[in-house]
């Protein structure tokens, strides 16, 4: 596919990459490098999300192994 067949959809329209301004074609590359660092940000924060339930587990452990002794 060239450069002049390449399209991108805006709020329904279809818009050949090609006719596109430089401007344009310039914030189509910041959308798309905000939306890489989305994608970035939420698998850490589903890390994160993990290792808090493993802290909470290990705590409620830490609580109740105290209250046996």
């Amino acid at each position: 596919m060239t450069d002049s067949e390449k399209t991108i959809k805006i709020d329904g329209i279809d818009y050949s990459l090609s006719s596109l301004s430089d401007e344009a074609k310039m914030q189509i590359t910041n959308l798309r490098f905000v939306e890489n660092e989305i994608i970035q940000l939420k698998a850490r924060l589903a890390i994160a999300s993990t290792a808090k339930l493993a802290y909470q587990a290990a705590l409620k452990n830490a609580i109740s192994g105290n209250h046996a002794d």
